[in-house]
């Protein structure tokens, strides 16, 4: 009896050793990183710190903005907007049934040029009120289409300008649908003006979205046209403005390049601009807008940047000043224990 009462005792033993290393062995094995004891840099932001950190910010960025302020008043740029002025008198009352009727729907345009305007020249198209980011519009296209002449039957995400005459249309989609087709010619002095129109779309999309071998087909042949129309003996590789338009914009209001004027325009020259007003962005209550601009290191005409940098460097200026005159006329000791709440509270109930 004794014995196997130790023995079930050195049984109970050695289960009880196993329980207790199986709870051992479930412990996270110990690391400087899971207990949080990594060496920190805990930086203890003092006055003088704090001052300086602004003054920095401050005396970087108010050059910085003024730079950039001054890039951007350097650009020259020429607005006009033409939608409602190319439009006749007599048609003005109902403006969609004007853009759709049938007939040319040329306009003279006069812009008069006035500071020196440096090659090249950039001329862009604006839109406003047109939402080129919506979900179902941006949607509406087949970049595999676009780039390999074997998938010329993929449409399936083209709807509704998929198949016309049961056909498969290349392009298809509203985003190629849509294409801008108002034109532009020019008139300098009353010398024609040429517009360079190669090279505007990015080399990147020339080169990898847009294939060699894809030609346009049954483009525009629907019931409904939608804008311009393409030449079905260039690849779509060189059909630039379809490139550019094919860039979607992620605003309602927008600017894409048509072309590139590469003569200088001198201060006091007249433009004569032959317009051609196809585009609807009536049926919208859209605006036209032709701009003629030069460009400078920073881009074209925003003052945002600028204006920007300016606001943040004088406000980090400001607060330095005042920090630095508060810190001057009433000083603390650093870590002065009489300052925290309950001490103050303390205080206040003595």
């Amino acid at each position: 009896m004794s014995s196997i009462a130790s023995s079930s005792a050195v049984g109970g033993g050695r289960s009880a050793e196993s329980s207790n290393a199986n709870k051992i062995s479930k412990r996270p094995k110990y690391s400087k990183f899971t207990q949080q004891e990594l060496p920190a840099c805990k930086p203890i932001l003092t006055p003088s710190w704090v001052i300086l950190t602004f003054l920095i910010i401050g005396i970087v960025f108010i050059p910085l903005g003024a730079l950039c302020l001054s890039a951007s008043q350097s650009v020259v740029e020429i607005v006009d907007r033409y939608d409602t002025d190319c439009i006749p008198e007599s048609s003005r009352h109902n403006k969609v049934a004007y853009i759709q009727g049938l007939g040319e729907k040329t306009c003279n345009r006069t812009l008069w040029v006035t500071r020196t305007m440096k090659h090249p020249v950039y001329v862009y198209y604006q839109l406003e009120n047109f939402y080129q980011n919506h979900r179902r519009y941006v949607k509406s296209r087949s970049d595999a289409q676009l780039r390999d002449p074997n998938h010329l039957n993929d449409v399936s995400s083209c709807a509704p300008e998929d198949i016309a005459f049961g056909e498969p249309i290349v392009p298809c989609g509203l985003v190629a649908w849509s294409l801008f087709n108002d034109t532009y010619d020019f008139t300098k002095n009353h010398q024609h003006l040429p517009v360079n129109k190669k090279g505007i779309s990015w080399k990147s999309d020339r080169e990898k979205k847009f294939g060699k071998d894809v030609f346009p087909k049954n483009f525009q042949k629907g019931s409904l046209i939608g804008g311009g129309s393409l030449n079905p003996n260039i690849p779509l590789s060189e059909q630039e403005d379809l490139i550019v338009w094919m860039r979607t914009a992620a605003l309602p209001k927008f600017r894409k390049l048509y072309g590139r004027i590469d003569v200088d325009l001198e201060a006091g020259d007249t433009l004569q601009v032959l317009l051609s007003n196809n585009y609807n962005t009536y049926s919208f209550n859209g605006k036209k807008k032709l701009v003629i601009s030069t460009t400078s290191w920073l881009g074209g005409k925003n003052n945002f940047l600028g204006i920007a940098y300016l606001t943040v460097g004088g406000s980090c200026l400001f607060l330095a000043l005042s920090f630095a005159l508060l810190y001057l006329l009433s000083p603390r000791q650093l870590g002065d224990p009489s300052y925290l709440s309950w001490n103050r509270s303390a205080g206040g109930g003595r």
